[in-house]
Formats: structure tokens, C-alpha cells, sequence
């Protein structure tokens, strides 16, 4: 019982992808043909929205609703990181996909994306067995 706000909060999320077209595979591909600026609008507004959150945490020394303090740990940079982000987008362009969506996808009908989603957990597997030979 305690986890359906969650379940609640995930479902409208779910209807707000849909109702913004987020989940289109067609919009998708209209991103990766450069042919409308859609896509890049909700990507740009979600970085800009997760960049003015971290900074008001930050500058007002927000704190989590249980109390405790929120630390933002430093980033390094690792060349496996351009690799994977390559191996990511030509996923999501080739399946219309990311893993964001995918549930929502699949609760509209379109079944088909039960095969990129079992590609996605077998590829989240091959990761963790393999992590410690990548590259860094």
C-alpha cells in the first residue's frame, strides 16, 4: 500500500508522455531527421527544468521531505561515457525508444516495443556482467 503514490504518479507521468507525443516513435524519428523541433523543445525544457532545480537546491539549502540534506556528488568525466551516449542514441533512433517511455509505449498498443524493452533489460545486464572490462 505504501507504493501507490508511486504507482499514481507513474501513470499520470505515463499519460503526460502520450498527451505530449513524447512516446511517438514518429516524432522520434522527425528528432533524428533534424525535421521539427518538438522533441528538442520537451529535452531542452527537461534540462533547463533539472538545471534551475539544482541550483535553487543548492542556493537554498533545500532539504529532502524527510529532512535529511541533499549532496549532489562531483561528476568526472570518463571516455566511455561518449561511447555509451553513441551506443544510447543510435538505439533510441533505430527502435523510435528510450527507456523513459517504453511502459508508456507499451500500455498504448504498441507491442511491438516489448522487444526494445527486453533488449534494454538484456543490454542493462550485459553492462553490469562486463562494467569492470569497458573502457573508462
Amino acid at each position: 500500500m505504501k507504493n501507490i503514490p508511486y504507482l499514481v504518479v507513474g501513470i499520470l507521468f505515463g499519460i503526460i508522455f502520450v498527451k505530449a507525443e513524447v512516446i511517438s516513435w514518429f516524432r522520434i524519428q522527425e528528432m533524428f531527421r533534424l525535421q521539427s523541433f518538438h522533441m528538442y523543445g520537451v529535452i531542452g525544457s527537461a534540462v533547463a527544468t533539472g538545471m534551475l532545480s539544482v541550483f535553487i537546491i543548492k542556493k537554498f539549502n533545500i532539504k529532502t521531505l524527510s529532512g535529511e540534506k541533499i549532496e549532489i556528488q562531483p561528476k568526472t568525466f570518463k571516455k566511455g561515457q561518449i561511447y555509451g551516449g553513441l551506443l544510447f542514441g543510435l538505439g533510441w533512433a533505430i527502435t523510435g525508444a528510450c527507456p523513459g517511455p517504453l511502459f508508456a509505449q507499451i500500455g498504448t498498443g504498441v507491442t511491438v516495443i516489448i522487444i526494445t524493452l527486453l533488449s534494454a533489460i538484456v543490454g542493462t545486464w550485459c553492462y553490469g556482467y562486463f562494467k569492470d572490462k569497458l573502457p573508462e
